[in-house]
Protein backbone atom coordinates (compact mmCIF):
# COMPACT_ATOMS: atom_id res chain seq x y z
CA UNK A 1 0.00 0.00 0.00
CA UNK A 2 1.69 3.11 -0.68
CA UNK A 3 1.00 5.68 2.11
CA UNK A 4 1.73 9.75 1.55
CA UNK A 5 3.45 11.09 5.00
CA UNK A 6 3.96 14.53 6.56
CA UNK A 7 7.33 15.24 6.44
CA UNK A 8 9.00 14.92 10.59
CA UNK A 9 10.07 18.92 10.15
CA UNK A 10 6.31 20.07 9.85
CA UNK A 11 5.92 19.18 13.72
CA UNK A 12 9.03 21.00 14.94
CA UNK A 13 8.17 23.96 17.32
CA UNK A 14 4.40 23.63 17.21
CA UNK A 15 2.18 26.22 19.24
CA UNK A 16 1.25 24.38 22.48
CA UNK A 17 2.19 21.32 21.34
CA UNK A 18 5.31 20.93 23.65
CA UNK A 19 4.96 16.56 23.72
CA UNK A 20 8.14 14.44 22.65
CA UNK A 21 6.86 12.48 19.56
CA UNK A 22 6.72 8.43 19.94
CA UNK A 23 6.28 6.10 16.97
CA UNK A 24 4.99 2.51 16.85
CA UNK A 25 5.29 0.80 13.47
CA UNK A 26 2.94 -1.90 12.47
CA UNK A 27 3.13 -3.71 9.56
CA UNK A 28 5.48 -0.30 7.49
CA UNK A 29 3.63 2.24 9.08
CA UNK A 30 4.69 4.42 11.21
CA UNK A 31 1.92 5.53 14.37
CA UNK A 32 2.24 8.38 16.18
CA UNK A 33 1.73 8.84 20.14
CA UNK A 34 1.97 10.74 23.31
CA UNK A 35 2.68 9.33 26.22
CA UNK A 36 2.58 11.92 29.01
CA UNK A 37 2.08 11.83 33.10
CA UNK A 38 2.93 9.19 35.64
CA UNK A 39 4.34 5.95 34.45
CA UNK A 40 2.28 3.54 36.98
CA UNK A 41 -0.99 5.71 36.63
CA UNK A 42 -4.42 4.59 35.14
CA UNK A 43 -4.11 5.31 30.96
CA UNK A 44 -6.61 7.17 29.34
CA UNK A 45 -6.58 6.42 25.43
CA UNK A 46 -7.49 10.24 23.83
CA UNK A 47 -8.45 8.89 20.00
CA UNK A 48 -9.30 11.40 16.98
CA UNK A 49 -10.62 10.67 14.13
CA UNK A 50 -9.54 11.49 10.69
CA UNK A 51 -8.55 14.32 9.53
CA UNK A 52 -7.61 15.45 12.90
CA UNK A 53 -4.95 14.41 14.96
CA UNK A 54 -3.17 14.65 18.59
CA UNK A 55 -2.94 18.69 18.72
CA UNK A 56 -6.48 18.31 18.97
CA UNK A 57 -6.06 17.37 23.09
CA UNK A 58 -3.44 19.98 23.39
CA UNK A 59 -5.06 21.73 26.23
CA UNK A 60 -6.99 18.58 27.51
CA UNK A 61 -3.45 16.36 28.13
CA UNK A 62 -2.27 18.83 30.76
CA UNK A 63 -5.55 18.55 32.78
CA UNK A 64 -5.48 14.93 32.44
CA UNK A 65 -2.04 14.88 33.66
CA UNK A 66 -2.13 17.06 36.79
CA UNK A 67 -4.93 15.11 37.73
CA UNK A 68 -2.95 11.95 38.15
CA UNK A 69 -3.55 10.40 34.75
CA UNK A 70 -1.41 9.18 31.98
CA UNK A 71 -1.67 9.55 28.37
Amino acid sequence: MDLLRTPDERFENLPDFPYEPHYLEIDGIRIHYVDEGPKDAEVILLMHGEPSWSFLYRHMIPILVEAGLRI
